[in-house]
């Protein structure tokens, strides 16, 4: 019998024992060996069922299955693509005279490669230092070493570092592809060619492959560079799965690799299988990328659609510029010469003699993205919109030289703002790493939460786009934050009746108020330049602002004056949600019609017009109240510069491209030249009157459905800025009633 104090020595016995059994298994005749059993012994008082051990001599075709039944995930692993001793990836250097796998292969494709890389060996870390033998696949060693364990960051072809940790870096070592933008441009170089010469064949010049299964760099877009990257172009960034599910190991088991299918379910209610996942579609993807009108389908089949698109300019441009029909097929080096020319390439055209050789810089660019597309068979879910931006920039490229262009008309690259990656208001600090407390509850994913859990804003780090978590708080039932009342830059505390409204509230309400340019202002005189004056700027989409009017005084109100308070609508469309579509942004305009009759697009929207007044004292009373706000907002920059130039002594420009957006006009021609745009350059010659003007003029520009929230608030706002700086408005009709038009 066997005391139970000693259980634990017997666990740890097993385990050296298991050992032995894993090495047995590779001798080719019968062993003896240390087989596991169970035995059940009596302990004074009770019966426990431990594990003893027995030397049997067993032929090594029937060892396995103990081992599975003892060695923790061992039978998940056996039936992996990483234990598969049949598959390309560890057999495809067994007919080599060397019978050995390269220094440039070892890493991934063999464990013995993977230890020497780690210099778990002894080595040196991050380097292969020697070939690694024939017959080995990736075990538990490769991953389970306290090198791997404790890798913190992984270098990319790129030369980027991504820092990651642990099980996560250990899977980003392999699965990361083998090229990069770098890559592609060193094989450019190499051939002599210069960017003057995109069309330009070159036989120095070939085909550059990604390799297989990069997910790592689909997942961190540009911060890996793993795609073709086109210069003047922003691409995503590393995609943010909303969490539990943020590394490999959330969402693939790491020992079977198959993706946990079952927490897909969790917020995806059409997947059931595997084979479903291709079917996925959130609400944060619904622009049209591939331009065929159907927004139902999953974004996978975007994808899809975009590579034959982009096959299609391929050879297109082959035919039309070097002259030479290419075509695609699944073996190595992949394009191939299309003898017959019928798109397609025959078994007997896909042979290495006849492999593409008629390369220009342009057409091996979009090659690279083709295949980057295809060889990260979960590019969809691994980061979809990055490789959807790689697909349009490469046909876009190829049509630039083809005289019957791929047509891309209804395509889009990106995203809806809210999701869209590469606009600046996500990406505008990628470079310092941290977005700041100032701007994190609105420009980062997880800033709302925070500021909603603890009432306070703090640095948060960038994120790639909202997320569905920033609004709501309960991804099972998509439940929204409940925000009873909003607090605006005034200080007034405001709702709109509806919490998920106030949501929207809490970021599209402007950053400055009446209340702000008045402080900043002080006792300085109307007309005196004031050097503690700087231009202070709404920021953008103040919507809630605007909607609010008076009550949250979002724009500049001149003393004396009154000013028209919430535009109510209608009932049934009074708020955020209700006019527009809460992932998409886009107002809703379906609903419009059963009022306006003139509306039948988004386009019509600046035409609505309800009361037949001249409000802009342009003689046009039928004209959409967007236009008389244009009217009088180009007026009042006309009024801006005039009183820079004739009071003030200091010309003044106005650009809508970039920060500060007030500049020195130098050559006083009322144009904001590109060299004149420069943040060393802006306007500093501040009156109060002046910074009030140009502050309303700012608001306005900045909120471009200002005439649907409340137009007849904003109308009121750009009169008395004209009337401030001396214009005569006396032909115009001031609102005075807080109604709609």
């Amino acid at each position: 019998m066997i005391p139970k104090r000693f259980g634990w020595f017997i666990v740890v016995a097993l385990l050296l024992v298991m050992g032995s059994v894993i090495a047995a298994c590779r001798e080719a005749e019968p062993v003896e060996v240390t087989r596991i059993v169970e035995q059940t012994v009596e302990v004074p008082g009770e019966t426990v069922e431990v594990e003893v051990t027995r030397i049997v001599e067993v032929p090594v075709e029937v060892l396995l299955e103990p081992a599975v039944a003892h060695i923790p995930f061992e039978r998940q692993w056996a039936n992996s693509p990483h234990a598969n001793a049949e598959s390309r990836s560890f057999t495809n250097w067994d007919g080599t005279d060397d019978q050995e796998i390269p220094i440039s292969c070892a890493k991934c494709h063999s464990t013995t490669g993977y230890l020497d890389y780690l210099g778990v060996d002894g080595s040196e870390f991050g380097v292969v230092n020697n070939p690694a033998p024939i017959g080995t696949v990736i075990t538990c060693e490769a991953c389970h070493n306290p090198v791997a364990s404790n890798l913190t960051s992984v270098t990319f072809p790129s030369g980027a570092e991504i820092h990651a940790r642990g099980a996560e870096a250990r899977c980003m070592e392999c699965h990361q592809g083998r090229a990069s933008t770098a890559t592609v441009n060193a094989s450019i170089e190499r051939a002599g060619l210069s960017p003057d010469d995109e069309d330009t064949v070159s036989e120095d010049l070939g085909f550059t492959n990604i390799h297989f299964y990069a997910a790592a760099a689909t997942q961190h877009g540009s911060l890996a560079m793993g795609g073709y990257e086109y210069e003047g172009m922003l691409y995503d960034g590393r995609f943010d799965h909303p969490a539990p599910f943020t590394t490999c190991v959330d969402c693939h088991n790491p020992h079977t690799l198959e993706v946990e299918v079952i927490q897909c379910a969790t917020c995806h209610e059409n997947v059931r299988t595997a084979s479903d996942l291709v079917n996925i579609r959130t609400q944060g993807s619904m622009a049209d990328f591939d331009g065929d009108g159907n927004l139902t389908k999953g974004i996978y089949f975007e994808i899809r659609n975009l590579q034959e698109m982009l096959m299609e300019a391929m050879q297109r441009y082959a035919v039309e510029v070097p002259g030479t029909p290419i075509g695609y097929f699944n073996a190595h080096p992949y394009f191939f010469i299309d003898t017959d020319g019928d798109g397609q390439i025959s078994a007997d055209e896909g042979v290495f003699p006849n492999r593409y050789n008629a390369w220009t810089p342009r057409l091996a660019k979009a090659a690279y993205n083709y295949q980057v597309s295809l060889k990260d068979s979960g590019s969809y879910a691994h980061g979809s919109k990055y490789i959807i931006q790689l697909l349009h920039d490469s046909i876009n490229s190829l049509n630039e030289a083809l005289s019957d262009p791929v047509d891309m008309g209804n395509a889009r690259r990106n995203d809806h703002g809210h999701f869209s990656h590469t606009e600046a208001s996500f990406r505008n600090w990628d470079v310092p790493g941290a977005v700041p407390a100032t701007c994190s509850k609105c420009h980062t994913a997880t800033g709302l939460p925070f500021f909603l859990e603890h009432g306070v804003n703090i640095s948060q780090p960038p994120s790639s786009s909202l997320s569905c978590s920033t609004c709501h708080d309960n991804l099972g039932t998509y439940s929204i934050y409940e925000v009873e009342q909003v607090t605006f830059p005034s200080g007034a505390v405001l709702s709109i009746g509806d919490p998920a409204s106030n949501t929207c509230l809490q970021c599209h309400q402007g950053r400055e108020s009446t209340v702000s340019v008045n402080r900043l202002i002080g006792d300085t005189p109307a007309d005196t330049i004031g050097e503690q004056l700087r231009f202070l700027n709404i920021h953008y989409f103040s919507a809630g602002a605007t909607l609010f009017g008076t009550e949250a005084q979002g724009a500049y109100e001149y003393p004396g004056q009154e000013y028209i308070g919430r535009n109510p609508h209608v009932p049934a469309f009074d708020s955020c949600s209700e006019c527009h579509s809460v992932h998409a942004q886009e107002v809703l305009y379906q609903s419009c019609t059963t009022c306006h009759d003139n509306v039948n697009s988004a386009a019509d929207l600046p035409d609505i017009r309800v009361r037949p007044i001249d409000y802009s004292g342009n003689g046009d009373a039928e004209q959409g109240l967007a236009f008389e706000i244009k009217y009088l907002h180009e007026l009042l920059y006309e009024a801006i510069q005039a009183y820079a130039r004739e009071t003030v002594g200091a010309p003044i420009v106005y650009s809508s491209a970039q920060f500060p957006y007030y500049f020195n006009d130098l050559n006083d021609n009322g144009i904001a030249d590109p060299e004149e745009i420069d943040r060393a350059n802006q306007y500093n010659s501040w009156t109060p009157r002046l910074l009030r003007a140009a502050y309303n003029y700012q608001y306005v520009a900045k909120d471009k459905g200002a005439y649907a929230h409340n137009g007849l608030y904003i109308i009121q706002v750009l009169q008395d800025s004209l009337a401030d700086l001396g214009v005569d408005t006396s032909g115009m009709t001031r609102p005075t009633a807080s109604v709609s038009d």
